[in-house]
């Protein structure tokens, strides 16, 4: 018997907790992840449905790809027609996009956080560590104090969505030149009521101290101080995560190919970037850091591979606005095995998410700890919970900046013939559109989303996916339970219902894997 038949086989289904589906198949030989593969095993042909369609029309549709992140498709659809009609926005309506954006992407971390992954947390794996019995009380599902809490807050938060864009999700209140509405001062004062409200969650519960005080940590000695200062700084959510988690070893786990990626995010409103996209300027930067240095960021060394997806149409790898989408499926997954594309940047597997955003940036607190512990599992936690409290701040700020005097939306020509390219990011990494129009139609519409970058397949030059990279190496601890491969998968936060598969023989066993 080869050596290939005597890895260990096992599958998990479904990877749940996520939105999709997902098929995650990783080898294991002595309990270790020797190989990994990434399956998107759904086809949904957004780009085949937009097709001939109005310019227009992706204003509505695209917020529908996702009923998370509906926000951040809706920027990136208006960012990509205004790019291509050379719109002038006015700076009011830049600022009510970027805080209704913040709102989506704010929440959206600590759903991930309370109810996607820190559930995984209270397996009973993690029994040993000393602070188990709290994490149990605060995070397990449904029961636990904490979870319990973000669910009510949450709510709260995305009625600022509800505020300037009449719904959530799926809003379409952005257009070409603007926002639909003007909103009033009491829409402004709402505002700030919420924000203030999601802030003294934050402070009473997740960080134990003022966004004010959370800011000044810049180090990992800035962190152990803060941690051993007050009793409410160790007892907060965050405390008890970060000495569990280093106390756990999740520092240790899904290191990823150690390349960040990021589109930018919030655009400036006094540079909005329309005319050049190399002009344009954001609060958090777009860049691509090569594991030493921040580079310029260029959409244009951007293409997707198609050589083990289900798709046919071209060889090697494509850019976006030549892209083309043209379904494949084969039965027998031999070479071709998801209907994800493999986009690349430059021709490296990068990956994208708040950890890359906070890289890119060069965020003092971030960058030291990265250096410290490396990508991880517990470094794209840790990310998530610094760029919240920078974005809460920001939003105040984008708040006192509106002009109720000023106008909201200009109206742009509207060329029968042109390109254009949205970039953007969600909560969970870089989203692009791109758009071609011909004859007054589209001719051609493309998307890249967050998880099509880290749950990619393998390329035209068989280099694995950010995720599939991540598991290698993973210690599954019990075959029966391997909740490693959750911890790993869910860290990326992929937008996926997941169905995650090991390798034992010619056994298969199967299960679900947590709730």
């Amino acid at each position: 018997m080869s050596k290939e038949l005597t890895k260990v086989e096992v599958k998990v289904a479904p990877f749940n907790r996520v939105e999709g589906d997902l098929e995650i198949q990783v080898f294991l030989d002595e309990n270790k992840v020797v190989s990994a593969s990434a399956s998107a095993t759904m086809f949904r042909g957004i780009e085949m449905i937009l097709k001939g369609k109005s310019p227009m029309d992706p204003l509505v549709i695209t917020p529908r790809i996702c009923g998370i992140c509906g926000q951040a498709h809706l920027r990136a659809a208006v960012n990509a027609l205004e790019n291509a009609y050379k719109a002038e926005v006015p700076k009011n309506a830049n600022l009510i996009r970027n805080i209704c954006q913040a709102a989506e992407n704010v929440q959206s971390h600590f759903v991930w956080f309370y109810a996607l992954f820190a559930i995984d947390l209270v397996n009973e794996k993690f029994a040993p560590s000393p602070f188990y019995e709290e994490v149990v009380k605060r995070f397990s599902l449904i029961s636990g104090t904490s979870y319990q809490q973000v669910l009510k807050f949450r709510k709260r938060m995305l009625e600022i969505n509800a505020i300037f864009a009449g719904q959530w999700p799926h809003s379409s209140f952005m257009v070409p030149g603007g926002i639909t509405g003007s909103p009033f001062l009491t829409d402004l004062t709402k505002t700030i009521g919420i924000i203030k409200e999601f802030q003294d969650f934050l402070e009473r519960v997740v960080y134990g101290c003022s966004m004010e005080r959370w800011l000044q940590i810049n180090s990992v000695r800035d962190l152990n101080k803060w941690l051993s200062e007050s009793e409410s700084h160790r007892n907060s959510d965050f405390g008890l995560f970060y000495q569990f988690a280093l106390d756990m070893e999740l520092d240790r786990m899904g290191k990823g190919p150690g390349k960040f990626m990021s589109s930018g995010l919030y655009e400036d409103a006094d540079n909005p970037y329309n005319y050049d996209v190399d002009q344009r300027e954001t609060w958090l930067p777009a860049g691509f850091y090569d594991g030493k240095h921040v580079q310029t960021f260029d959409h244009m060394k951007i293409q997707e591979h198609i050589a083990h997806s289900f798709y046919k149409g071209y060889e090697d790898g494509r850019h976006p606005w030549e892209g083309v989408t043209d379904p494949d499926y084969r039965e027998t997954k031999d070479e071709k095995y998801s209907f994800a594309k493999s986009p690349r940047y430059d021709n490296q597997v990068v990956e994208v998410g708040p950890l890359a955003r906070m890289v890119v940036d060069q965020d003092p607190l971030i960058m030291e700890m990265l250096a410290n512990f490396g990508p991880s599992v517990f470094m794209r936690a840790v990310a998530r919970f610094q760029e919240s409290v920078r974005t809460l701040v920001k939003m105040y700020e984008w708040l006192e900046q509106v002009d109720l005097k000023q106008p909201f939306y200009k109206k742009p020509n509207e060329p029968q013939r042109a390109k254009g390219v949205g970039l953007t990011e969600a909560a969970r990494g870089s989203l692009k559109h791109w758009t071609v129009i011909e004859e007054g139609k589209l001719a051609n519409y493309q998307v890249i989303t967050p998880t099509a970058w880290n749950v990619s397949p393998r390329d035209s030059m068989n280099n694995p996916g950010a995720i599939e990279t991540a598991l290698l190496g993973t210690t599954v601890m019990n075959m029966d339970d391997p909740v490693e491969i959750g911890n790993v998968v869910r860290s990326f936060d992929p937008c996926l219902v997941c169905t995650v598969h090991s390798i034992q023989g010619d056994k298969v066993n199967k299960f679900k894997l947590g709730l």
